[in-house]
C-alpha cells in the first residue's frame, strides 16, 4: 500500500490534469468542466495549456463561445479514458478488493427515482467514503453509459442492451392508475382491451404517436395499444395531469404509492401490472470497480430498508 500511495503522490497532478482534459472534452466548455469540478475556469484553462505543453499538441480550438477539440485531442481522450481506468483497475486489483471506494462515480438516473430516492441514498454512500466524489445527472431518456461515460446507469424496466452488466437492486412493478373524478365521468375498464376507449396519459419521447402496454395478469401477458389527449416525455407532468383528472396513467407502485394511499389516485385493473424491476447497469470496464460495486450494494440495501427505501418494493440479490 506504501508503494501505492507513492506512485499516486508522484503522478497525481498528470492524473488529474487528465481527468480535467476529459471532463473538458466531453463537456465542450473550460465553463462547464469548472462548474463540475468546484474549479475555477481560468484554472482549468492554465492545466489544459500545461497539458499541452507537456504533450506538445493543441488539445483544443478555443473560441469565445465554445472550446473544439482537435485531432491530437481526440487521440488523447482515448488514450487517457484507458489511462485513467487501467490505473483504477490496476488499484483496486492489487487492493484483493479491499481498497475503499474513491476517484469521481458518475450516476444516471430518471428524474423522481433520483430527486427523491437515489440523490439522497448517494448522499450517505459519499458520508461513508470521504474519498469518492459524486456526480448524478437526472435524465428522463435513455443514455449511452459508455458514450455518455457514466459508471452507473439506475433505471426502471427491462435492460436489453447485451454488451452492459445489469443487477437488479429492486423488485418493482407499473400499475394504472386514475383520479377518482376520471373514473366517475368514463367508467371503470374491465379488462385490458377497454384501455383502447379511455384517454391514457403517456410518458414517452416526442417521436412516439402511441404507447404500448404491456400488462400481465390471470390470462397471461396481454398487450393493448392506447392513445390519449395528453403525453409528455417528464414522468412528474403525466402523472400531475392524472392528479388533475385527464386520465389513467401507468406509472411504477413505488412512484403512486402515497397518491394510492391519499385517494388522490385509484388503481386501475388492480388484477394486472407490468413487471419494471429497477437495475443499476454497468459497462463491463467498471463493474469490477471499487466505486461501483460499493454503491450497487449500497442503493440495494437502501431501497429496500433504508430512509429512503422504495414503497412497495423489495430488494433482490
Amino acid at each position: 500500500m506504501k508503494n501505492q500511495n507513492a506512485l499516486i503522490a508522484n503522478n497525481e497532478p498528470l492524473l488529474r490534469d487528465l481527468q480535467l482534459f476529459c471532463q473538458v472534452a466531453r463537456r465542450s466548455s473550460f465553463i462547464a468542466a469548472a462548474t463540475e469540478t468546484g474549479l475555477s475556469p481560468a484554472h482549468v484553462s492554465k492545466r489544459i495549456a500545461t497539458l499541452e505543453t507537456m504533450l506538445g499538441v493543441k488539445l483544443f480550438n478555443r473560441t469565445t463561445r465554445r472550446v473544439n477539440i482537435t485531432s491530437d485531442g481526440e487521440a488523447t481522450f482515448v488514450w487517457a479514458q484507458k489511462i485513467l481506468e487501467d490505473v483504477g483497475a490496476m488499484f483496486d486489483a492489487l487492493s484483493g478488493g479491499q481498497r475503499e471506494p474513491q476517484g469521481t462515480l458518475r450516476v444516471c438516473t430518471s428524474l423522481r427515482l433520483g430527486r427523491e430516492h437515489v440523490a439522497p441514498i448517494l448522499s450517505l454512500l459519499r458520508r461513508q467514503y470521504p474519498a469518492l466524489e459524486v456526480w448524478v445527472e437526472l435524465l428522463d431518456r435513455r443514455v449511452d453509459l459508455i458514450a455518455d461515460n457514466f459508471d452507473i446507469d439506475v433505471r426502471v424496466g427491462e435492460v436489453q442492451e447485451k454488451h452492459l452488466i445489469a443487477h437488479r437492486i429492486a423488485s418493482s412493478s407499473r400499475v394504472l392508475a386514475a383520479a377518482p373524478d376520471y373514473l366517475a365521468r368514463r367508467g371503470q375498464p374491465r379488462v385490458p382491451a377497454d384501455l383502447a376507449q379511455h384517454d391514457c396519459l403517456l410518458f414517452r419521447s416526442r417521436d412516439d404517436r402511441f404507447g404500448v402496454w404491456r400488462l400481465v395478469g390471470p390470462n397471461g401477458a396481454e398487450t393493448v395499444k392506447v392513445t390519449g389527449p395528453m403525453a409528455s416525455n417528464h414522468s412528474d407532468i403525466v402523472r400531475q395531469w392524472a392528479h388533475d383528472g385527464h386520465g389513467i396513467i401507468m406509472a411504477s407502485r413505488w412512484d403512486v404509492a402515497a397518491s394510492l394511499t391519499s385517494g388522490a389516485l385509484v388503481q386501475v385493473l388492480p388484477g394486472y401490472h407490468q413487471p419494471a424491476d429497477i437495475w443499476a447497469v454497468t459497462a463491463v470496464r467498471s463493474s469490477s470497480s471499487a466505486k461501483v460495486r460499493s454503491c450497487v450494494a449500497f442503493l440495494r440495501e437502501q431501497l429496500a430498508q433504508g430512509p429512503y427505501a422504495l414503497a412497495g418494493g423489495r430488494a433482490r440479490q
